[in-house]
């Protein structure tokens, strides 16, 4: 009978010959999940198990499973909320525990991730609302299985050793700007900063692509792209707003959270919305004011939670299988913030 090798049980299983070296050498590293299904692989395999490769006879009575949600500031946004209660919801099917771990919103060199993160009793992190490129950075570096909802510009995908969940962003801005063009609108600035996130970067690209399709470009004059401080956007839009030499024929805003912002500065400087000026944003988030009214990008939270939970359970469960960038479907919404939709596009 042919001996059956290393390497056909971990390619059967999709992991790495290392893995399954470490199970049949008696080596840490692998988790006790990870251990069974090896070993019962080669077992239907007929592979002659050395010694000592078993799991522990206690093994069915193994803590479960500790998954950090690391955010840097507690959310209370139901936006927010939607996504993290999803996922608590989804890991607690799993009997799975999910532990709050605060980070700062920046780090200086001399920090250290939380002994939580760092002590062997975390199995895996998903990370949310994290965007200072240290911190990332030093989340990167850790050995556990990681899944980040978006990231820093200054991080790509490439350089997280995790996975990477976003919302899909250049087309619907594409398609908002297409409406805006299509309406006659023919000048236009872009308000948010680009570089602070993966999306707003890629909400950018929609945008400056829909442009130039039909000969247009951004007008420099009246945008608003670099470093916007978290807690200053009602001061410094402001600022942009008065400096302003005239109004382009639309804005188009990163999130709703800015383009409220500007519709409020607009309308109090008795601009019309839309007459005078388009808006549009990016969220669907109602809790702000104006948001009603606003042409927006409806962005599916809760299963947007449901896929965090399940990626971080199977990038634990295949830790050695490529990483993932995973773009999750969005829609948009046109209000009365902007002209008429266009044919076939839902609004409200």
């Amino acid at each position: 009978m042919r001996k059956v090798t290393i390497q056909e049980i971990a390619d059967s299983l999709g992991i790495s010959r290392t893995t399954v070296w470490k199970v049949f050498g008696g080596q840490t590293g692998v988790s006790q999940d990870l251990r069974s299904k090896i070993i019962a692989k080669a077992q239907e395999l007929n592979y002659t198990i050395p010694e000592g490769s078993y799991p522990a006879a206690d093994a069915a009575a193994e803590a479960p499973l500790n998954i950090a949600l690391a955010v840097c500031r507690p959310e209370t946004s139901t936006f927010w909320l939607a996504i993290i209660h999803r996922i608590a919801k989804e890991l607690s099917g799993h009997q799975v525990n999910l532990i709050y771990t605060y980070l700062p919103t920046s780090v200086g060199a001399g920090y250290t991730l939380p002994a939580s993160l760092t002590n062997g009793g975390t199995h895996g992190i998903i990370i949310i609302n994290v965007y200072d490129e240290q911190l990332l950075r030093l989340l990167a570096a850790s050995h556990l299985p990681k899944v980040f909802l978006d990231t820093s510009t200054a991080v790509p995908s490439s350089e997280l050793n995790g996975d990477l969940v976003l919302t899909e962003n250049r087309a619907s801005i594409a398609q908002i700007t297409e409406s805006l063009i299509a309406s006659g609108r023919r000048s236009f600035g872009f308000i948010g900063d680009i570089d602070y996130a993966q999306s707003n970067h890629e909400r950018f690209e929609g945008f400056t692509k829909a442009l130039a399709q039909h000969g247009l470009s951004m007008d420099s004059q009246r945008s608003l792209t670099g470093p916007i401080g978290r807690d200053t956007y009602k001061e410094e839009i402001s600022a942009f707003v008065a400096a302003l030499p005239g109004l382009p024929d639309a804005f188009v805003c990163a999130n709703d959270h800015v383009a409220c912002i500007l519709m409020q500065l607009l309308l109090g400087r008795g601009v019309r919305i839309p007459e005078d000026v388009a808006v549009s944003g990016f969220d669907a988030n109602q809790e702000y004011s104006l948001a009603d009214d606003l042409t927006t990008v409806q962005v599916p939270n809760s299963h947007i939670g449901f896929r965090l939970a399940q990626q971080i359970l199977f990038r634990i469960k295949y830790p050695n299988v490529p990483y993932e960038v995973i773009s999750i479907a969005s829609q948009v919404i046109f209000r009365g913030s902007t002209t008429a939709s266009a044919p076939g596009i839902p609004t409200e």
